[in-house]
């Protein structure tokens, strides 16, 4: 076009203001986090959640800790009601519009997560800016503004209810999204608007096959189904034949590790990997470079930090600390005050910080999806190593997989439970296990001490699913596409047992 040099200047003037932000709160990043704080405090103290806990008077952050508790959804759910109804003021002032609905991967009830003007502008469109800011900025030789961006999210629908409106928060952000995004993205709002999953998939194949894919954002899970289908549909053997300028995918919802080697397959060879931390409830960190899947932790998002170590989680009193006092290795539950209008709220989330300097941080799993029913304390962490190391040893490759213990019965030890859909079987199942379990002895101590003389637990039972069982599985509760997680680790039997059966009836 005429103006692409005027545009490209344009492009890199921004990135370089952005770029120039981010190491201001890197350099400053507890001013940073305590101006947050104590600016959503004056910002809400008129609205009934402040006044209730006095947020006029609070003068520092050991008055916040003391006043305003730790809440979970259920907490909180009766202040969200009132302002889904319409009703202003409530935690966060004026009306709130949108609320993202989100049902999660452990409770059927739908959730419903406010996003405000403030949250929406300055914190999950402000973090898609970032995204290519970084990445650009590490790349300069990039060609993203050459090439469409071809995003995977959920159904795009919105409902009105009362007199505001509701969705996935895929719909929330594609109602809002300014009109120029548009000409750089693939599929089009009306296939993005789609949603039932099997008919979007093919809508979007349709569209995309023939336009210059430069990057990719989604999930990895469900963007692999995208591509199998696109390469299914197209008879070609990589997916670098059909796009030979994709050049880097942005992924986040579940660990990429366990993906790793299928994508180098499908795509036919090497592009850069950036991963993202985001959810409902804002956008929180960043891979900030090309050669470490850490996390920078985005600190001027509007999103204000707290921490609470996992050996007190839990407890009565948990102890949530601030950024300040975090330490590296130390496994947290993360909890958000947010320009979202939510307060000390515990999403769920665990990291580890990797680096206190800049802040840097990998998700190691979820509060409630471990397994610990004989004091193994088996995250997920733990296991996406172990199955790297069994795939590398045995040649294979894993898409999707779940575990929960089995409990003991009179003198019989326990065991953990596992189905493995893989992409490549194994040349020995037994290697498999057995790589898989002596790694896991070698990075969890708890793990290793249960599993002495088989104990406490015997070796692992692992089943192998048949093809798209997970997929199936999904789909029968309504869960395809989008943020829609596989849970992994479950201390009880909730998701596994109606998997074996599933499995059994394929």
């Amino acid at each position: 076009m005429a103006n692409k040099p005027f545009f490209n200047s344009l492009v890199n003037w921004f990135i370089k203001q952005r770029i120039s932000q981010i190491q201001n709160f890197i350099n400053e990043p507890i001013n940073t986090q305590n101006g947050i704080l104590f600016s959503q405090l004056f910002h809400a103290e008129t609205t009934e959640y402040g006044k209730i806990h006095g947020f006029s008077s609070i003068s520092s952050y050991q008055d916040f800790k003391n006043r305003v508790p730790i809440t979970t959804y259920e907490d909180f759910e009766p202040y969200i009601e009132r302002a889904r109804k319409g009703e202003k003021d409530v935690f966060w002032p004026g009306q709130i519009r949108h609320f993202a609905k989100s049902s999660g991967t452990t409770n059927a009830k739908s959730k419903y997560i406010p996003i405000t003007d403030d949250s929406l502008n300055d914190c999950h469109f402000k973090a898609g800016k970032d995204l290519i800011s970084i990445y650009a900025n590490n790349h300069p030789d990039n060609l993203l503004f050459s090439n469409k961006n071809l995003r995977l999210g959920g159904s795009a629908e919105m409902y009105q209810q009362f007199n505001t409106k509701f969705g996935d928060l895929s719909a929330i952000l594609i109602d809002n999204l300014p009109f120029w995004v548009e000409l750089t993205t693939v599929p089009s709002r009306k296939v993005s608007l789609m949603s039932e999953w099997e008919s979007k998939l093919q809508a979007i194949i349709s569209e995309v096959k023939n336009e210059d894919v430069g990057s990719l954002t989604g999930v990895p899970s469900w963007m692999m189904v995208l591509l199998q289908r696109v390469l299914k549909e197209t008879g070609v053997g990589t997916i670098s034949e059909i796009w030979p300028h994709l050049e880097v995918f942005f992924h986040g919802g579940i660990s990429f590790k366990p993906y790793r080697e299928q994508y180098r397959e499908v795509i036919g060879k090497d592009i850069n990997y950036y991963e993202i931390y985001n959810a409902s409830e804002g956008f929180f960190g960043i891979q900030d470079r090309s050669d470490s899947d850490e996390m920078l932790l985005m600190l001027d998002y509007g999103i204000f930090y707290e921490f609470i170590p996992m050996d007190t989680f839990g407890k009565s009193e948990p102890n949530a600390i601030p950024l300040e006092e975090v330490q590296k290795g130390v496994n947290y539950a993360v909890v958000l005050t947010t320009n979202g209008g939510l307060w000390r709220y515990l999403i769920g989330d665990t990291v580890i910080f990797t680096s206190l300097d800049p802040f840097r941080i990998k998700i190691s799993g979820r509060t409630k999806h471990y397994i610990n029913a004989f004091g193994e304390e088996l995250m997920i962490g733990n296991v996406e190593t172990a199955i790297t190391q069994a795939c590398q040893a045995s040649n294979a490759s894993i898409g999707d997989f779940t575990g929960a213990p089995v409990f003991m019965k009179g003198n019989e030890s326990g065991a953990h439970e596992w189905i493995f859909e893989f992409n490549k079987f194994p040349s020995d199942l037994d290697l498999f296990v057995d790589t898989f379990d002596n790694c896991l002895k070698s990075i969890n101590s708890d793990y290793e001490a249960k599993r002495y003389n088989n104990m406490t637990l015997k070796r692992p039972i692992v089943h192998c699913a048949k093809p798209n069982l997970f997929y199936h599985w999904m789909e029968s509760r309504g869960k395809l596409g989008g943020q829609n997680k596989v849970p992994r680790l479950s201390n009880d039997r909730e998701y596994i047992d109606p998997l074996l059966e599933l499995n059994q009836n394929l």
